[in-house]
């Protein structure tokens, strides 16, 4: 009998234990295990080879438009489970697009008030609608979206649905960087809880999924916090970013989509995770719907650089198109869970290679409230 995923199916091998012991008359697991046949974990055996199949969008969002995107998403979501992915990532913010014109001109009253209007709500339809996408074409769905609370504040959130429709995990980044303050406001507690387990089904199981955004990425202490939780695929979301242009480069190489990648690289190597690695496409269209021509974030077509990194850190598939960022599509890849678990044998960051009695980490994940009810007890 096979045993699919990672750690194996429960059920699968209670079985397969039941009736080995059945046949051999013993109730002892030590026993049990001793005695198997080298032969029952190989060819046909306990195999833990089964692989699943992941898409990771280079997509442009229709920007600073809620419903136009959420239809482009809900296409999305529905191709890349024609193409047999069990699980689709999306790019920080793709919905309703990522605000460039900050890095432009940090003061828009009127692009704020519109992308305001333009975020997605958790509870509503457009919401409903991504989630019975999900459902009906049996997809777990990663999806960055701005997210407008019910006082119309905006945040930079992240959702992972299961392949029932399911919300499984609804968080916030926890600090917007630099320019983002402009427009978003901060996580909190219950925000540090980022990675839940994904029920696939019998052929894969259950599969702890994991995200952040962006600069994220960056966050020593949200990382450790995050690998704890002991994801095994990891969404890295980020916004359009474009290619360094050399050592002269004004910009920030950190920002740049090789400084970028070289995070979500880190924190495989770190994790020992895949990094679904995904980024948004701004077309010249778009630069001038946001007017970004003169800022340091879709100043030129492209910021189309998804990939998916292996648990050890390297680069899994080629770019799409001429690997400039312009070219729209999906980056599909099958991984084998298997190499998490031996890649963990060399580097368990919170495991076998940590030291507790000298180094720890302290989290507070109450959320905090702007109305805290205090009642003062009875003498």
């Amino acid at each position: 009998m096979a045993v699919r995923g990672p750690y194996g199916n429960a059920t699968e091998v209670k079985e397969a234990l039941e009736q080995y012991w059945d046949g051999n008359n013993t109730n002892d697991l030590g026993l049990c295990f001793n005695s198997f046949p080298p032969s029952l974990f190989l060819h046909g055996g306990f195999t833990m080879t089964a692989s699943i199949r992941v898409a990771v969008t280079q997509a442009e969002p229709v920007y600073l438009d809620l419903a136009a995107s959420i239809k482009k998403a809900c296409g999305l979501i529905a191709e890349a489970a024609e193409n047999g992915a069990k699980l689709v990532a999306f790019s920080e913010c793709w919905v309703p697009g990522y605000p460039a014109w900050i890095w432009a001109r940090p003061v828009d009253v009127e692009f704020q008030t519109r992308y305001t209007y333009n975020a997605l709500p958790v509870e509503s339809q457009a919401m409903e609608l991504v989630r019975a996408t999900a459902k009906e074409n049996s997809i777990a769905v990663a999806l960055g979206f701005a997210e407008q609370s019910t006082s119309h504040s905006v945040y930079i959130s992240q959702a992972i649905i299961s392949p029932r429709g399911e919300v499984l995990l609804h968080r916030r980044k926890i600090k917007p960087t630099h320019m983002e303050r402009t427009v978003f406001g901060d996580g909190s507690g219950r925000d540090l809880t980022n990675v839940v387990e994904i029920d696939f089904g019998p052929e894969h199981g259950k599969i702890k999924v994991g995200c952040l955004a962006c600069w994220e990425h960056a966050q020593p202490l949200l990382k450790y916090h995050t690998i704890s939780q002991g994801e095994t695929i990891h969404v890295a979301m980020w916004p359009p970013i474009a290619p360094t242009t050399g050592v002269d480069d004004p910009g920030l190489w950190s920002m740049s989509a090789e400084g970028c990648q070289n995070l979500s690289q880190t924190y495989a190597i770190e994790s020992a995770t895949y990094v679904l690695h995904s980024t948004a496409v701004c077309s010249q269209k778009s630069i001038e719907v946001l007017k970004t021509q003169e800022g340091i974030v879709c100043r030129q077509p492209g910021g189309g650089h998804s990939c998916v990194i292996g648990p050890d850190g390297r680069r899994l598939t080629k770019p799409l198109g001429d690997g400039t960022g312009v070219a729209e599509g999906i980056v599909y890849a099958d991984l084998d869970l298997t190499k998490t678990v031996a890649t963990r044998g060399f580097l368990d960051v919170v495991g076998h290679y940590s030291r507790p009695d000298l180094l720890w980490l302290g989290a507070d994940t109450r959320q905090k409230e702007v109305v805290v009810v205090r009642r003062e007890s009875a003498d």
